[in-house]
């Protein structure tokens, strides 16, 4: 999970349908009450009333209201407001514009900027003062198109969306998928996918996070907005069609069955998951080492390995191939049933494939 908001309860719903989560935040919230410019933007308002409040999200119009109030101007805010035209980006926005005693005159159905965008454009903007809610981010083409189409755009700056101050667990997280040690990666926000993106730029390893994203690890988003930033970059991100955490959640449970593929070896079903392996519908976890071999294996089933290029895949193993032997016979006990993986004299490893699938597969 990157989720800086409501990670516990997207962890309690991927916990409660047997997930093993990991949870590193990609970005931080950091929010402005005492900031200047929101002040004088709020003053602003205050004075010159605008026609149309554009508000993004519920967070941010609630910390503005929040924030007002702490300045002794929250009434003549909330005031303003309800003269003007009020547009809300989604239900949650919508939510809190009515917990403030107001009425949204008109949301979108996709949640979608654009579509905010070309319904303003469509009622005719020219002259109009428009009041824009940011939501952690400038909006340079939305807020472009609108002064070139002749309106007064006003930004109202109630929080940004920052690194986090540790950077941590957000590496570990890059590694996990690196090393495919997750099924499934989850986004709920467009600026924590694209600030995933930018540390693993910053430690020179977008290409290999975007390949693993485009191929075993399945990301998931909670909306089509949030995608962006991963669609961009061709990975197929996917998002559930009502675009809340639980379809979310139940879109992984739908999705993560139907990409793994059965092993039939030494008589036994073998599926390989993210942080370990069912062996006839048991599953026995297995530190990253042995996965990082397991899956060395899997990717030939039937196939001999090499000591060598074995050891390449170990995490921080250097050059000794005894590592190899080490790493496989934890490997052997996690999986309780050694046989699972044979030993090929003088030349490696393989996954003990059925013969019948082994023919089958490899035969021609």
């Amino acid at each position: 999970m990157t989720a800086a908001r409501r990670a516990d309860e997207l962890g309690a719903l991927l916990k409660r349908r047997g997930a093993a989560v990991l949870h590193a935040p990609a970005l931080r919230i950091v929010p402005l009450p005492d900031d200047d410019q929101l002040l004088a933007a709020t003053r602003q308002l205050i004075e010159r009333a605008p026609d149309v409040v554009v508000a993004t999200t519920a967070i941010g119009f609630r910390g503005w209201v929040a924030a007002a109030d702490g300045w002794g101007i929250g009434e003549p805010l909330l005031d303003t407001l309800a003269k003007a035209q009020v547009l809300a980006r989604g239900p949650k926005v919508r939510g809190a514009i009515r917990a403030a005693g107001l009425t949204e005159e008109w949301s979108p159905q996709s949640e979608s900027m654009a579509e905010v965008l070309q319904h303003l454009l469509d009622d005719g903007v020219a002259g109009r003062r428009i009041a824009l809610q940011l939501h952690g981010e400038a909006l340079p083409g939305f807020i472009d198109t609108l002064r070139a189409a002749g309106a007064q755009v006003v930004e109202i700056p109630v929080y940004r969306w920052m690194p986090p101050e540790d950077l941590s667990p957000l590496d570990r997280l890059i590694d996990a998928v690196l090393c495919r040690g997750v099924d499934a990666l989850t986004f709920t926000s467009a600026p924590a996918a694209a600030s995933l993106l930018a540390r693993a730029a910053q430690r020179g390893e977008e290409e290999d996070l975007l390949a693993a994203l485009r191929g075993e690890v399945l990301p998931v988003c909670v909306g089509p907005v949030t995608a962006l930033p991963l669609q961009a970059r061709d990975v197929p991100a996917r998002h559930p069609e009502r675009f809340r955490l639980g379809p979310l959640v139940q879109l992984l449970c739908n999705e993560l069955p139907a990409r793994t593929r059965p092993l039939p070896v030494a008589g036994r079903t073998l599926e390989i998951r993210g942080h370990g392996v069912v062996v006839d519908d048991e599953l026995r976890p297995v530190p990253p080492a042995g996965m990082a071999l397991l899956r060395a294996l899997a990717r030939r089933p039937g196939w001999v390995v090499s000591r060598g290029e074995l050891l390449r895949t170990l995490p921080g193993a250097g050059r000794d191939e005894h590592a190899v032997e080490t790493a496989m016979a934890r490997l052997r006990s996690a999986l309780g049933h050694p046989k699972l993986i044979q030993t090929v004299v003088k030349r490696g490893y393989r996954l003990a494939l059925d013969p019948a699938v082994d023919g089958q597969k490899y035969a021609g």
